[in-house]
């Protein structure tokens, strides 16, 4: 959460915004609302945003009220001109995740019979991972409590695909230990949390000069 100061207007806006709704997943996908999404990083009213998006500001207000009405973006400001007032515009949140959620029941589900060692398999947990903790976190928030989470990411370069398979071992084996050390399934007042463990190899920057010259075998997605 952002508290950002515009001409002496304060206002709040979320880091990141989970939408698990179809209909605003629709409204927030097509293209010029996602644009005037972004345009709507700070305050700005209909006529301001015709301008820059090169729209007729009737386009835009129309655009802006699909956005409103699905909680995409909110009142920032009003601002009177002789006999009119001007509204001013701003985002809910700096960028926006569309949940699996909003993909009702074929959305991916780690429960269903998928190959445990394929990337659809990892997939299916990331989203699994996205509806799980941004439902926590609108049930914190509604409570006014806090979420406790824990995310570590890194990056390691394995010389070999033996030294890969030892490490993946090690590591199996380590995390097997601290569950078995930690966990209390009979705790009273204590709470299960998911632990989720993934890898993969780093998408390849395909616009480098050097990974033209770099060995064949890193080229590979494995």
């Amino acid at each position: 959460m952002t508290i950002k100061v515009v001409n002496g207007t304060v206002f709040v806006v979320l880091d990141l915004q989970v939408i698990d709704d179809p209909a605003a997943a629709t409204v927030a996908l097509e293209p010029v609302r996602s644009r005037l999404l972004s345009e709507l990083a700070v305050p700005a009213s209909a006529a301001t945003l015709a301008a820059r998006v090169g729209l007729a500001r009737q386009k835009v207000n129309y655009h802006l009220h699909a956005l409103e009405a699905h909680g995409l973006v909110r009142l920032a400001e009003e601002r009177k001109w002789g006999g009119l007032t001007e509204r001013l515009l701003v985002a809910t949140a700096t960028s926006y995740v569309v949940s699996p959620s909003a993909m009702g029941p074929v959305a991916a589900d780690p429960n269903r019979e998928i190959d445990k060692l394929s990337a659809s398999y990892l997939i299916a947990l990331g989203a699994r991972v996205v509806r799980e903790v941004s439902d926590l976190v609108r049930r914190a928030t509604e409570t006014g409590k806090r979420l406790a989470t824990l995310a570590v990411d890194t990056e390691v370069r394995f010389r070999s695909a033996t030294e890969r398979a030892a490490f993946s071992n090690e590591l199996t084996e380590c995390i097997a230990k601290l569950v078995s050390k930690y966990h209390d399934e009979s705790a009273p007042g204590g709470r299960a949390h998911r632990l989720v463990v993934v890898a993969h190899p780093l998408p390849q920057k395909s616009d480098s000069k050097s990974d033209s010259k770099s060995d064949p075998k890193e080229q590979s997605p494995l």
